[in-house]
């Protein structure tokens, strides 16, 4: 029983993981090039 709500808890997790992580990833990406052109200008 435990097991199987740990195991439910894991997958929740994982996947919550995936959504928040994502967004950040492309917002990480954004800044990175936007830095990156600021950096080429100055």
């Amino acid at each position: 029983m435990l097991k199987a709500i740990a195991d439910v808890f894991r997958a929740i997790g994982g996947a919550i993981a995936t959504v928040v992580t994502l967004p950040f990833r492309a917002i990480a990406r954004l800044f990175g090039g936007a830095s990156d052109t600021a950096h080429g200008h100055h």
